[in-house]
């Protein structure tokens, strides 16, 4: 497959029309038919469904659009990196995360990194932690930020200070609202808000001392914003990570578990990774800033 076929696919499946992906393309209509079409024979599949007016992608078509666009951002990035020259840092440093307090690590770090590469920038693409993994394994992110156990088989990581707090995000009219911690038991008989990140710890079920089937989980969901409005409506009570929502003068609280549970919090990348010079000056950056952040002995 040559890539600007795929750059032709990815035009008509937008578009929904090849007519009018040929005029985006500057191409005649029966060009670029054929072109499709011996995309087509090439992979022995139908990717379109060619209607009087639109097409539609077929099942093995939604796979090649997104395997294609993993594709061609992955040849622009390689472009990109080889095309910059051995003094010049500049370019994008691409970074997967879930809505973690830690990201103010990487906040700082990009600072100090801009103040002597300028040219440089980072791209914090937000995902819970198989959306990290995934994309850290296809080479389309250069680090991933990741909270609790890593595979040391795939990845070479570095423990971040910060650590995520669990605890529960709930409305100021309920009882619990006036705990200074929440236990299990307080928990077993009302309705939950789990995090899909949550949903996979089992360390949380651990500290429940309870079954998935034994709770009464009312909603999941992996944006915590979202899960917020859900708690303010009176779905439930959310399990959630400390400081990612501002309850201050709003009607929601956050309450810390007892026995504590907290998550450590790390910064992956791939055991084979072939950094850029950006991406290797935002390591050193990363690795600056945590030292800063040590306490000095006595």
């Amino acid at each position: 497959m040559e890539l600007r076929v795929l750059q032709y696919f990815l035009a008509v499946s937008r578009e929904q029309s090849i007519s009018g992906a040929a005029r985006v393309l500057h191409l005649t209509q029966p060009t670029l038919s054929r072109q499709l079409k011996e995309l087509e024979q090439e992979l022995n599949k139908q990717l379109l469904i060619r209607g009087n007016r639109t097409v539609t992608l077929t099942e093995e078509g939604m796979l090649l659009r997104k395997r294609a666009e993993e594709i061609l951002h992955l040849a622009e990035k390689t472009r990109t990196e080889i095309r910059l020259s051995d003094k010049t840092v500049r370019g994008r440093v691409s970074i997967g995360a879930g809505e973690t307090d830690g990201v103010r690590l990487i906040a700082r770090s990009a600072v100090r990194l801009r103040k002597i590469w300028p040219q440089v920038y980072v791209d914090v693409i937000s995902g819970d932690a198989g959306d990290v993994c995934e994309r850290l394994d296809k080479g389309l992110l250069d680090f991933g930020i990741l909270l609790g156990d890593i595979d040391r088989t795939k990845y070479r990581y570095m423990t971040l200070p910060a650590k995520d707090v669990w605890g529960i995000l709930m409305r100021r009219d309920c009882a619990l609202a006036l705990r200074e911690s929440v236990r299990p038991c307080d928990l077993w008989d009302l309705p939950l808000i789990l995090s899909r990140q949550a949903e996979r710890e089992s360390s949380l079920y651990r500290w429940l001392q309870k079954e998935p089937a034994e709770l009464n989980v009312v909603a999941t969901y992996n944006l915590i914003y979202n899960a917020s409005l859900m708690v303010d409506e009176g779905l439930g009570y959310a399990f959630a990570l400390d400081k990612l929502i501002n309850t201050t003068a709003s009607r929601l609280c956050f309450c810390p578990l007892e026995p504590r549970l907290e998550l450590t919090m790390s910064l992956v990348w791939k055991k084979d990774q072939v950094f850029s010079r950006a991406a290797e000056a935002f390591l050193h950056a990363v690795q600056q800033e945590q030292a800063s952040e040590l306490p000095v002995a006595d």
